[in-house]
C-alpha cells in the first residue's frame, strides 16, 4: 500500500498521506548535495506549477534549484527547518520533509 502513496522524482520524494502531498529530499539528493546549509522555503498559500522552480538548496557541494514535482498550493512548511537546518541532513529521509501541497491533481501524482 505504501508504494502507491510514495513516489520519488529527481531529488525529491512525494508522499500522499490521504489529504496532502508531503515533499522532502531523498537520501540520494542528500548525498549528491552534501551537508545542506540553507534552503529557501516558499510561502504557505503560494501556488506552483509542475516544473516551476520551487526550492533553492545551498549545500556543501552545490547550490541546487529544485523544480516543483506537481502543480498545487503550499499548505504547510516544516518550521523546524528554521530552528535546525540539520533536519534536512537526517539519514531517515522522511524526517527531511520540507513542505506539503494541497489542491493537487491526483493524476499529477500518479504520473510521477
Amino acid at each position: 500500500m505504501a508504494g502507491k502513496h510514495l513516489k520519488k522524482t529527481e531529488n525529491l520524494w512525494v508522499l500522499f498521506n490521504g489529504k496532502e502531498y508531503c515533499i522532502g529530499l531523498t537520501n540520494e539528493a542528500q548525498e549528491e548535495l552534501g551537508q545542506v546549509t540553507f534552503i529557501n522555503l516558499p510561502k504557505v498559500g503560494k501556488t506552483y506549477q509542475k516544473g516551476e522552480p520551487l526550492l533553492e538548496v545551498e549545500a556543501e557541494k552545490a547550490v541546487s534549484e529544485i523544480a516543483s514535482p506537481v502543480t498545487g498550493t503550499i499548505s504547510s512548511v516544516n518550521e523546524k527547518i528554521d530552528a535546525d537546518i540539520n533536519i534536512l541532513n537526517d539519514e531517515d529521509e522522511m524526517n527531511a520533509w520540507i513542505l506539503s501541497f494541497k489542491e493537487v491533481d491526483p493524476q499529477d501524482f500518479e504520473n510521477l
